[in-house]
């Protein structure tokens, strides 16, 4: 049988490649089909940052088997799910919010967004029920590349960047994201759709 190759699912033109949006705060990096690291395979990627320096991310459709307060148990009692962020100090708790002033110290990196802030005033809003688990997400480690790292990949099609909105992030199902927001990508991209899981099972 024919091993399908790279080639054979990537027919962008290079005017099409133009379209796309470059890396920023508050973008998203969806992973091509052909990744098989175990934290980037069908990822994606909120950037948090991105500069000369380099680039900053959280993985955000992979929940692990893990509850909060398993990890957290210092924390009151909270339903909340945790997701691998990426490989970097993956024994450090990061997260994002929609809760935006009510954190002290959080960054806006997109409408409805923030990134971090006091982990004490999350804490004590837990205590004090004044805050939802869909309001809030935390991650174990982060993704990140060096400078020019990711322009690299994205020169070997590694990666598509394109644009998401709060309610996209909250209520989208992880298992389901990473193909939700290849479809809104359009035609172009079908195949990394139709691109099966394990390619040798096909």
């Amino acid at each position: 049988m024919k091993s399908i190759d790279k080639d054979d699912i990537f027919h962008t033109p290079s005017s099409m490649k133009n379209m796309q949006f470059k890396p920023a705060a508050g973008k998203i990096l969806l992973s091509d089909p052909f990744q098989k690291d175990f934290y980037f395979k069908r990822s994606v990627v909120l950037l948090a940052d991105h500069n000369e320096e380099g680039t900053f991310g959280l993985i955000i459709n992979k929940p692990v088997d893990i509850k909060f307060n398993e990890v957290l148990k210092e924390f009151s009692e909270f339903d909340a799910s945790l997701y691998l962020g990426g490989p970097v100090k993956t024994d450090s708790l990061f997260f994002i919010h929609s809760l935006g002033s009510k954190v002290p110290d959080s960054m806006k990196i997109l409408e409805g967004i923030y990134w971090g802030g006091d982990i004490e005033t999350v804490k004590e809003m837990i205590e004090k029920k004044k805050i939802e688990p869909e309001q809030i997400r935390f991650f174990l480690g982060y993704a990140g590349w060096g400078p020019h790292q990711l322009e690299d990949e994205l020169d070997e099609n590694s990666w598509v960047v394109t644009s998401m909105k709060a309610e996209q992030l909250f209520k989208n199902p992880p298992d389901k994201m990473w193909k939700n927001f290849v479809k809104k990508l359009g035609s172009d991209y079908a195949g990394w759709i139709n691109f099966p899981t394990d390619p040798s099972l096909n």
